[in-house]
């Protein structure tokens, strides 16, 4: 799980930030760059070809990983080739920014495309006991991977060049290649839909004939949308809110930050094998809404170093449990038979309430100021809460049933 948790999250920041920031050292203009935000449409729109890795089966590797290597040898000739003919490699002309804007939009559809069948595959591969320290290690690899595609990238680019610093991402998803080829085929053969209709219209049918369907979709939707409230605007906060310097923020938000999600989703993910999944959900739940807390408590205690780590710290370890017990919540709706459409199309859905909360967050912090904003941010955390207690006994017997 975490290499190929690692090889999940490598190509992200080589589509996004880091190429944004190759552009903008190639002297591309802002609107061009503007522009480039576009690539990452397939991630969102992943489930809409999710289908087709359900109904069909590559000739080699199995149900799921011969999918997986597919995608992993498309994303390493993707990097290549933007490594090969990106800005300022060739003359920075126009050609060349819609060139390297194609390259990496069939990176991001590889990309999506891997991040199906890899959650289809932890899915199915993965015992019902194993799958929150299954769930927490794939994230821990994701989350180095966007550090070493990311910050290591920018640095590395400054000493060896952008084109050889992509060429070396490209040659590091050879981890993923090797272990998809390692890895095991899951204990329960799984027969494949018989027709592309039926893996289309198959996994929607299956899930709302549950009697509790529609307040399991509330409950992906509103699970994580506090945390998510809160996180819309921490950056800007610290800095602007509270007058910590961007250094500052940039050592403790980004690098505690990411330390604490890690140890988060190992603990979480550790817990859940004792706790289940219904007390795991109940209890990282209430800790993700009682740290929103702990940012009200920096607003309002100003600037404060002990106060701010604390908080961070707070935040991103509980941040970390909870998408432990999530991760493994979608992976214990799925059916076998569809998981690659269902977890693209729950995922999806949990991503729709995060994305919707943005815009009304700078308005609202000017209406009412941060220490509201952030208390505000913890009753939005409330009614997922409450969807869990709610659902208690059907989130026990899904458990009893595996």
């Amino acid at each position: 799980m975490l290499p190929l948790g690692f090889a999940s999250g490598l190509p992200l920041a080589l589509t996004s930030g880091t190429l944004q920031a190759w552009l903008t050292v190639a002297g591309a203009d802002l609107r061009t760059i503007g522009f480039f935000t576009l690539v990452g449409i397939p991630y969102t729109l992943k489930f809409l070809w999710a289908p087709l890795m359900d109904r069909f089966t590559l000739p080699w590797l199995g149900r799921r990983r011969g999918w997986m290597v597919a995608a992993q040898a498309a994303l390493m000739a993707g990097i290549a080739a933007m490594a090969l003919f990106g800005p300022g490699v060739r003359a920075g002309s126009a050609d060349t920014f819609w060139l390297i804007g194609t390259l990496a939009l069939l990176v991001a559809i590889a990309s999506a495309s891997q991040d199906i069948v890899f959650d289809a595959y932890r899915t199915d591969v993965l015992r019902p006991p194993e799958r929150g320290f299954g769930a927490a290690l794939s994230v821990t690899g994701y989350r180095l991977a966007m550090l070493v595609s990311g910050a290591g990238a920018l640095i590395l680019s400054e000493r060896i060049g952008w084109s050889d610093t992509y060429l070396l991402m490209a040659a590091v998803l050879l981890v993923g290649v090797l272990t998809t080829i390692l890895s095991p085929e899951p204990e329960v053969p799984v027969v494949a839909p018989p027709s592309l209709g039926e893996a289309v219209w198959g996994p929607i049918k299956e899930f709302f004939e549950r009697s509790a369907a529609p307040w399991l979709l509330l409950l992906i939707v509103f699970y994580k949308i506090g945390d998510a409230f809160a996180g819309t605007l921490t950056t800007a906060f610290l800095i602007r809110g509270v007058g910590f310097s961007p250094t500052e923020v940039g050592v403790v938000n980004k690098g505690l930050g990411l330390g604490a999600t890690i140890v988060g989703a190992l603990v979480g993910g550790a817990l859940m094998a004792r706790l289940g999944l219904f007390r795991s959900l109940l209890l990282f739940g209430c800790l993700q809404a009682v740290s929103n807390l702990s940012f009200m408590l920096l607003a309002w205690a100003g600037k404060s170093y002990t106060v701010m780590v604390s908080a961070i710290a707070f935040e991103n370890l509980a941040g970390g449990m909870g998408t432990a017990s999530f991760v493994a919540l979608l992976m214990s709706l799925c059916d076998h038979r569809y998981t690659a459409t269902q977890f693209a199309a729950l995922s999806a859905l949990a991503a729709l309430g995060r994305v919707f909360v943005g815009p009304p967050s700078g308005y609202l912090v000017e209406a009412v100021g941060w220490v509201t904003f952030f208390f505000l941010t913890f009753l939005a955390a409330l009614p997922g809460l409450w969807l869990v207690w709610r659902q208690r006994e059907n989130l026990s017997a899904i458990q009893g049933r595996e």
